[in-house]
């Protein structure tokens, strides 16, 4: 047996799979595939109505709120939001905890004046940033909910008197908060909401209003908004599986319920590697994330035996980043609480074998 740990692409839902196999040689009795069916035809436009209804549903979002499903990826919002809404005469507030914010920083550089209000850059991005200024003059602030590489979470959401976006990709519809107080989500999908190619944006009617004018048709979001995601032509199938993994989703109770399953895991796993002599945790505990838990070993030389140990019992993704090494066990919506109790007996056993 498989367990997928892996940082995304992830694990999805096994019904997920089942599901968009079937559509790949007959969607919904046509004799046609998903992979080749007209995206302005009535079956596609069902597909692409229910998934934006859903992403509505679960985030309740209110009337103020748009959807939109664009291709890029997350990395593309990072120059795609200073684009449209940061100019030389204004400037941009971003928090700077991990690679994904790093990234995004240097990118609305680009645009315009950005500042940093915090850091964690001084501590190897291990923990949140607590105390910060965010000036009311800024076009946005702009933070990454959660950090994959460094593994830490926001916990809460910043009080700001600016727009507020937020880079959700790793953690969006894991657990509940009041996404209408955001002006700006974005995500990629092929965490918990999808398979790799398409990316989600919430947006506020208004906050897309303040846009430059001056930008091609396709980064633009008043067009995308306009033509209901479908500028271009839409990344199909993406969306059909975003949609299949929408419907599992609320199926299992929505994000309230999700996020109980998500906490099961995480205080799971956590509270063993603690136990653990062996296991050395980075990040404190107000800071952890839920969905990515890293850590690393006292002894470089057992890593190398505890990986070989990991592959040989079908636990797949373990390895940490390249840029922080140790281990990484990453812990998304379809995760089953028995893959997280299996890598919890191993790192168990694992010890007691092992502890001087």
């Amino acid at each position: 047996m498989k367990h997928n740990f892996n940082a995304g692409p992830s694990i999805l839902p096994k019904e997920v799979f089942e599901e968009a196999s079937r559509a790949i040689l007959d969607f919904k009795g046509t004799g046609l595939s998903i992979l080749e069916i007209g995206h302005r035809t009535p079956l596609f436009e069902d597909v692409l109505n229910e998934a934006v209804a859903l992403v509505k549903e679960l985030m309740h979002l209110d009337a103020q709120k748009e959807v939109v499903f664009l291709q890029g990826g997350a990395s593309t919002q990072f120059f795609q939001i200073p684009m449209n809404f940061l100019t030389k005469e204004k400037k941009a507030a971003y928090l700077d905890c991990g690679v994904w914010g790093t990234k995004a920083i240097k990118e609305a550089k680009q645009f315009g004046q950005v500042e940093v209000v915090a850091s964690s850059k001084d501590k190897n991005y291990s923990y949140i940033p607590k105390v910060y200024a965010i000036p009311e003059d800024a076009a946005y602030f702009h933070y990454t909910t959660n950090n994959t590489i460094e593994g830490t979470q926001m916990h809460a959401i910043p009080q700001v008197s600016v727009p507020l976006v937020a880079d959700m990709s790793s953690d969006i519809l894991s657990c509940e908060m009041d996404f209408n107080r955001f002006s700006f989500i974005y995500a990629g999908a092929q965490k918990n909401i999808g398979a790799a190619g398409v990316n989600l944006v919430v947006i506020d009617k208004s906050f897309a209003e303040t846009g430059n004018l001056s930008l091609p048709s396709m980064m633009d979001y008043r067009q995308h908004i306009t033509n209901g995601s479908m500028l271009n032509t839409p990344p199909v199938f993406a969306i059909y599986v975003c949609l299949l993994t929408l419907r599992w989703l609320k199926k299992q109770g929505g994000i309230a319920a999700i996020e109980k399953y998500n906490k099961q895991k995480s205080d799971l796993l956590y509270s063993t590697l603690e136990q653990l002599p062996l296991f050395h945790l980075p990040v404190p505990k107000e800071d952890r994330s839920h969905m990515n838990a890293v850590f690393t070993m006292h002894d470089p030389i057992l890593e190398s035996l505890f990986s070989a140990k990991c592959k040989e019992e079908g636990m797949v993704g373990v390895k940490g980043h390249r840029s922080v090494g140790g281990f990484r066990v990453s812990m998304y919506n379809a995760l089953s609480l028995d893959s997280v109790v299996a890598f919890t007996q191993l790192a168990t056993e694992f010890s007691n074998q092992h502890a001087s």
